[in-house]
């Protein structure tokens, strides 16, 4: 389905050697790695075109400002939707934390609810702690069943006319799993069209192909460091007639129209929640890495991961003394615990050997409090690794066996 030989030419870091043998970098949940291309546009940018944006009419001012417009082009049609609903941040993060000040605090008020779900990764928990605090409107939790799947009968029960927003990860960093989310937000807006919607789809955008309408979305927050991109660079996508009634996040250059001492006016959309210098080149980073995916074909992804996260699976199931945490092998993420082993000494004994996993509690500490585990080891496999790298993975997990006598 995919050259993983000819993809792995493409960056420079999978040459490394780590500890005296070959980098297996198994960590693409938290970060992927990139490719030379995106390398090289941004170093291009900083070569060539570098200048800030917008109102400068020199050259390179004109340059970077319609290289930075037409990343934001292609990062809108990577996602099917207009370019004046992108909005460029940070990170994720950032773009939950943007709605959750801009819109949450200024539409929600006490005893409103908000509908979140016990698998949420912190940045979609503790923006929404922030304004149920300042607004005193309520946190409501979808739970999850045995297999790790959000438990959508009970849906019914927890939307109520006090139910104004629903935030739902589209893929759990931890367990893997994709919930259904059209099909949840499309039963909240059956509910009450009001009901703000919200998708965090930074586990997704890496290998599915993402259409926020199709999701009965009003907004879509992901990072693009999780999908080849540099890091500090994100998307907030929003239906355009909420972005226009929301407030700005940030205030300084760039967002206004008019600027007196007492009193400002605000820019279009896109302008208003930009403040400041952007990060050009991040954008454009974004772009190529945007560019690089399509051109491998997002089933194509899809169906690469999902079989390593079952090849991975099953070998795993072979092992006595390890405890599969992932209900089943999707997303090519798999978690699993040792007993008696905390986790953090299964990935260093791993990284012995040249192998990078993640281990800890992945930003979702209520998750592990609910499967009762004080910490997590984490495989995450994407475009540029093979079985051979999921080999290395099982000799790893043997070194732990012989070092703890397990």
């Amino acid at each position: 389905m995919l050259d993983v030989s000819q993809i792995r030419q493409d960056f420079p870091i999978l040459k490394r050697k780590i500890n005296g043998y070959p980098l297996v970098y198994l960590d693409n949940a938290a970060t992927t790695q990139k490719p030379q291309q995106v390398i090289d546009t941004m170093v291009n940018f900083y070569q060539q075109h570098n200048a800030n944006i917008h109102r400068g009419v020199h050259t390179l001012s004109e340059e970077a400002t319609q290289l930075y417009d037409q990343a934001r082009q292609t990062v809108a049609d990577f996602i099917n939707v207009k370019s004046a609903e992108i909005i460029f941040v940070r990170n994720a993060t950032e773009a939950i934390n943007l709605v959750a000040y801009s819109w949450g605090l200024n539409n929600l008020k006490k005893d409103d609810q908000i509908l979140l779900s016990k698998m949420e990764h912190h940045s979609n928990l503790i923006s929404w702690q922030f304004v149920a605090q300042k607004t005193g409107a309520k946190l409501r939790f979808i739970d999850i069943d045995e297999q790790g799947q959000l438990k959508v009968s009970n849906l019914k029960s927890l939307i109520n006319q006090h139910t104004k927003l629903v935030s739902l990860v589209h893929v759990s960093n931890v367990l893997g799993i994709t919930n259904p989310l059209s099909d949840i937000f499309k039963k909240v807006k059956k509910y009450n069209p009001e009901i703000i919607t919200i998708a965090d789809i930074s586990q997704s955008i890496s290998h599915l192909q993402i259409d926020p309408q199709k999701l009965h979305a009003d907004f879509v927050a992901f990072s693009g460091h999780k999908m080849l991109a540099p890091m500090g660079i994100g998307v907030l996508w929003g239906k355009l007639e909420l972005l226009e009634k929301m407030p700005p996040f940030l205030g300084g250059g760039d967002m206004i129209s008019e600027v007196s001492l007492n009193n400002s006016t605000y820019a279009e959309v896109q302008q208003k929640f930009e403040a400041g210098t952007p990060n050009v080149a991040g954008a454009i980073g974004l772009e190529m890495a945007c560019n690089y995916l399509s051109n491998l074909g997002m089933d194509n992804i899809y169906q690469h991961i999902n079989h390593l996260s079952q090849i991975l699976y099953q070998k795993l199931q072979s092992l006595d003394f390890v405890k599969i945490i992932t209900p089943k092998p999707e997303s090519g993420i798999v978690t699993f615990v040792i007993n008696g082993v905390h986790a953090h000494d299964v990935a260093q004994i791993m990284d012995s050997l040249g192998v990078a996993v993640r281990s800890g509690q992945h930003c979702t500490a209520p998750l592990h409090k609910s499967l009762q585990c004080l910490a997590t080891v984490r495989v995450s496999s994407y475009i540029y690794n093979d079985e051979h790298d999921l080999d290395q993975v099982i000799k790893g997990l043997y070194k732990v066996k012989q070092v703890f006598g397990l």
